[in-house]
């Protein structure tokens, strides 16, 4: 980020225009200032001033100022590669769509705000004032971009030590915060791969890049050298932001893929492979990874099976791809993993041989390595098809994943993710594995046993998570009050009603520091109404629309707010109204469909719930909750075809196979329902419950 001038301005404002969906942006300079005319908040022209310019390359952006405070970022961007590439023009980051002046990721949408969206990663000591009373900013910072004490702290001792010219007798020259990495990689004569002569002496380093190369949540103020979940809420590589096997799909900054890969695990640190101060590679080419990985076993064609010099032998191609974001900005996938076309055919996870080779198929990439010899890992096989399982309701995924979790040499990321896998299926294995997971040494294990938990009861769950109420770090503490945001302070001692209450108050606070955000103001809405401040609830989601007009979360969870209230009329609207912009959203069709089935409009309800049933593409919920309404609604044969053809991609659901032994039995159809009770009973032969329903299908 830096103020424009003639060197800092990469764009072209030699008066130019750019147009898109008919509407035609100028750009020219005025008066030694950089001026651009363009579709306003409220669809006219305007013309604004450049007040600083956000980037380098590949891309530039220009921050425009709006009322309140705000600083937006134009969604037209300067493209600054070179000719040869592509570059040097005007270009839209939303090139195939078109972008109204009312839709959140308009440039004068929310999705385009610096101040809430930006300012923290590209600024130094970063304050967003943040005033919800008239939703204004006053937002200021130290140093206009990454500045040293960014990453390393307060630098006033480092500073008065360097005048002295003192800095050897200061530990890390002065700094608070250590981020070297402790040891150094040597080669050792029986391995292939270096070793650090020491071990990784904290997570320091990785965290403190992980703050902003990261997805995630934050919490409030930042604390130098503490783990990232003491100030940040970390995103899992999970669906719909990971793809199933943890491969990137949406951005995800870098940070959740690293921590998934055997280099993080064996020690690696960023500044191993980056130069962070020059933002460069240690080695050019395949020399980044030959710091440790022998060039004699690794950087050959009997490795790589690829010529000398082709793109296929870069080390990069086949286990770091590229996914491009932002129209023109390529990043790698920073897993380091090894392609698994097999995934591609099981789960349809993308792989990095027809990634490259894009006139091939999976299949064609798995007969090569076969070909090759190459032994693709089975342990990753089953851990990616028990997550495919989860999706299914498919209890199968239980074992698989109750050993990842259990597993200490496996990446505390992937722990975490099939900790709240096992969640999902909401089985008695959950309260064992959580209760081991609520006191491990790692928050973020400790951060998905909370969220495991959400199935349970809440006196049960109160129970259970009363050990980490007080927990050190912030993301836990986050996770327990949400959580338990539903318990009666009346129905607890006073001690534990105190602690609850401390806790409720402490999370409000961080709310209050991010009331700027929709999702904030979601998660607000939520804790209100488990708390049974239902205005209060309701004026959260309400504020969360306003910010975010396209926000459906908050539509359907003020619907369901409403309906919970006898307000159907009120709730039909809000959904209705989601309707309007997003037809196919199948979340929608199907709360409109409950909300007729208590109206007992039941042909409305039916065609709600049957276009929901036909939108799901992953899950099973709604298919078989539209099965359900059939049966019921006196469609017993059309409710179990429903099934039958849900329990073709659902082969382990047990909820589906109940439903379909009961329908069956109560249509004499006893055979069928004997086939599908032996099923139930091979999945939990120890159910008392399945053991009977066999029997009843011998009557």
């Amino acid at each position: 980020m830096q103020l424009p001038t003639a060197e800092t301005v990469l764009g072209n404002f030699d008066d130019v225009t750019f147009t898109k969906a008919g509407v035609t942006t100028r750009f020219y300079r005025q008066g030694g200032l950089y001026k651009v005319r363009t579709e306003g908040e409220d669809g006219e022209p305007e013309t604004f001033t450049v007040q600083y310019v956000f980037g380098v390359y590949p891309l530039q952006q220009y921050l425009l100022p709006l009322s309140r405070g705000r600083l937006q970022a134009l969604s037209i961007a300067w493209d600054a590669r070179p000719v040869g590439q592509g570059g040097q023009r005007w270009f839209h980051l939303y090139p195939d769509e078109v972008i109204a002046y009312d839709d959140p990721l308009h440039w004068t949408g929310p999705f385009q705000n610096w101040n809430s969206r930006c300012a923290e990663c590209h600024s130094t000591h970063l304050v967003k004032n943040y005033s919800a009373q008239d939703r204004s900013f006053a937002t200021t910072f130290e140093e206009i971009d990454v500045g040293c004490e960014a990453c390393h702290g307060p630098g006033e001792r480092h500073i008065k030590a360097a005048k002295a010219g003192q800095l050897a007798r200061f530990e890390d020259s002065g700094f608070d915060t250590s981020l070297a990495a402790s040891g150094e990689w040597v080669f050792s004569a029986e391995k292939d791969i270096a070793l650090r002569t020491e071990p990784r002496n904290a997570q320091g380093q990785v965290d403190s890049c992980g703050r902003c190369h990261a997805r995630r949540g934050t919490l409030g103020a930042y604390r130098h050298g503490e783990d990232l979940l003491a100030t940040h809420q970390l995103l899992l590589p999970r669906p719909p932001f990971y793809h199933l096997d943890g491969q990137v799909l949406d951005e995800n900054f870098v940070y959740g893929s690293f921590v998934q890969s055997k280099m993080f695990n064996a020690g690696v640190v960023c500044s191993d492979c980056h130069e962070p101060h020059s933002q460069t590679l240690r080695s050019p080419g395949n020399g980044v990874c030959a710091q440790c990985h022998q060039v004699k076993q690794y950087d050959t064609p009997a490795h790589h099976h690829h010529l000398p010099e082709s793109s296929g032998a870069l080390c990069a191609n086949c286990h770091m791809p590229e996914t491009t974001y932002m129209v023109v900005d390529p990043r790698r996938d920073h897993s380091l993993r090894i392609p698994r076309p097999d995934l591609s055919l099981t789960t349809g996870t993308p792989n990095a041989c027809t990634g490259c080779h894009t006139n091939k198929d999976a299949q064609w990439a798995v007969n090569s390595l076969d070909a090759w010899g190459v032994a693709l890992p089975e342990a990753a096989s089953a851990m990616v098809r028990a997550l495919q399982q989860v999706e299914q309701g498919d209890r199968a995924a239980v074992p698989v994943l109750s050993a990842l979790v259990n597993d200490s040499a496996a990446a505390p990321i992937w722990r975490a993710t099939g900790m709240e896998a096992l969640g999902d299926l909401a089985t008695r294995e959950v309260r064992q594995t959580a209760t081991v997971m609520l006191l491990d040494e790692n928050p973020l294990l400790r951060v998905s046993a909370v969220r495991s938990l959400a199935f349970l009861p809440l006196a049960e769950r109160y129970q259970m998570l009363r050990p980490v109420l007080a927990d050190e770090v912030a993301a836990v503490r986050m996770e327990v009050a949400m959580s338990l945001a539903g318990v009666p302070l009346n129905q607890v001692n006073q001690t534990q009603a105190k602690q609850l209450q401390a806790l409720f108050d402490w999370l409000l606070s961080i709310f209050r520091l991010h009331a700027d955000m929709p999702e904030t103001q979601l998660q607000l809405g939520d804790f209100y109404a488990q708390r049974g401040q239902l205005s209060a609830a309701e004026k959260a989601y309400r504020e969360a629309i306003d910010l975010n007009p396209l926000f459906i979360s908050a539509h359907l969870n003020l619907a369901d707010l409403l309906r919970g209230q006898n307000r159907d009329e009120q709730a039909r609207k809000i959904l209705l109204s989601v309707l309007a912009f997003a037809p196919d959203h199948g979340a929608t069709l199907y709360s409109l469909g409950l909300l007729e089935t208590r109206s007992k409009s039941s042909d409305k309800a039916l065609e709600y719930l049957g276009r929901a049933a036909e939108l799901e593409t992953a899950g099973w919920h709604y298919r078989y909750v539209y099965a359900i309404a059939l049966h019921d609604l006196g469609e017993p044969r059309k409710a179990i075809a429903q099934l039958k053809e849900l329990l073709e991609t659902q082969a382990g659901n047990e909820e589906v196979l109940l439903a379909l032994t009961n329908y069956n039995l109560q249509l004499g159809q006893r055979e069928q329902a004997k086939r599908f009770a032996l099923r139930l009973l091979e999945i939990d032969p120890r159910s008392g419950g399945y053991r009977q329903l066999y029997q009843n299908t011998l009557n």
